[in-house]
């Protein structure tokens, strides 16, 4: 695949990590820390696709999910929530908001690729609740 994808995660090891695996699969990564600042950087960079993460600091992830897909320019951009939140209800909240696909950490390295490929394979979503 490949592509550009703007990964918004505060923690710093995860984002290297998740930076280096997509990286290596063909995926042009750049990371953004702080969920306040969260929807200027995806006006900046202009993503493919968005990686967010639920708990971050100054916003919360689903508050930026409900803003994007509230925005012309950004309603069908994938996006695929990657947390800790591993509940069913966290999960349903998440796809109830329009998240594209939700994967819960820890995961494989082969699950996040697969995962962002599949969803950048389908922008239009059809795989909601994948992952």
């Amino acid at each position: 695949m490949g592509g550009r994808i703007l990964l918004i995660e505060d923690e710093g090891n995860i984002l290297e990590a998740i930076t280096f695996i997509l990286s290596r699969a063909g995926w042009e990564v750049q990371g953004h820390g702080n969920g306040a600042t969260a929807l200027d950087a995806v006006r900046r960079v202009a993503p493919d696709m968005v990686v967010l993460d639920v708990m971050l600091p100054g916003r919360s992830g689903l508050d930026i999910l409900r803003d994007l897909r509230a925005d012309a320019a950004t309603a069908d951009l994938p996006i695929l929530m990657l947390t800790a939140r591993g509940q069913a209800k966290d999960r349903e909240t998440a796809l109830e908001l329009g998240a594209t696909g939700y994967l819960t950490k820890p995961f494989s390295n082969a699950d996040l690729v697969a995962t962002i490929d599949r969803l950048a394979a389908d922008p239009a979503g059809h795989a909601r609740g994948a992952g």
